[in-house]
């Protein structure tokens, strides 16, 4: 069976994972992932956090979904680069540099994608990811009336390899578009709906998302041209 199966990521280093209750999580996440919900996720991903003065690292976020990581780093990449984070100068090609580097792992269906080191570091308290999946549960359950398992073979192995080029066309299309005050997010909710769609196994919304950066290209190409 040809079955695409979300890549693992890589061995993480030591001391990654630890505030990460250990028990059953990962079978947790993945059948948060499997469930289709974005609901699902975040219960998961409020489940493990520990006190508020801990911290939680990439890492540790990735380590607890293994073989469906692809879909909700996706998200969580897109979330971010459409967040008021982006204000900060450079955060914007940052995240686009980091969905860029996961899109070419997709198309070359990479089993463990490589993430650098520093970025697997990267560490928030826990209080404030307790916090960011609080203001996250409206937007979830809008979406989850959204969304639901359907046309799942296009979210598998050879059309998930057309995600992933898409995913690096909005991340290439980002740089020029980072110039201008708020075009960016176009490709940032591009990125969104794909990681979504992953996710959710939502072939449909994984189509609109490709028709949607092929349109976005189109226009920067003609502009540019």
């Amino acid at each position: 069976m040809n079955s695409y199966r979300e890549p693992v990521v890589g061995a993480a280093a030591p001391g990654y994972g630890r505030g990460v209750k250990q028990v059953g999580e990962g079978n947790l996440a993945r059948r948060a992932v499997r469930s289709g919900s974005l609901t699902d996720v975040l219960n998961t991903l409020e489940q493990q956090l520990g006190d508020n003065d801990a911290r939680h690292s990439v890492g540790d976020t990735l380590k607890l979904f293994g073989t469906r990581a692809y879909g909700p780093l996706l998200l969580l990449t897109g979330l971010l680069s459409i967040s008021p984070l982006t204000i900060v100068p450079g955060l914007t090609w940052g995240f686009a540099v980091l969905a860029l580097a996961v899109a070419l792992q997709m198309v070359f269906f990479r089993e463990a994608p490589w993430l650098p080191r520093g970025v697997l570091g990267v560490e928030v308290p826990e209080g404030g990811m307790r916090g960011f999946i609080k203001s996250l549960r409206p937007f979830a359950r809008f979406v989850d009336r959204l969304v639901r398992p359907r046309l799942t073979v296009l979210t598998r192995r050879p059309w998930v390899a057309l995600a992933g080029l898409a995913v690096a066309v909005a991340a290439l299309v980002t740089f020029p578009l980072g110039l201008i005050p708020f075009a960016p997010l176009i490709p940032g909710v591009t990125i969104c709906l794909i990681g979504l769609a992953l996710t959710a196994r939502d072939g449909l919304v994984l189509s609109v998302a490709v028709l949607i950066i092929g349109a976005a290209t189109w226009v920067v190409t003609e502009q540019l041209l």
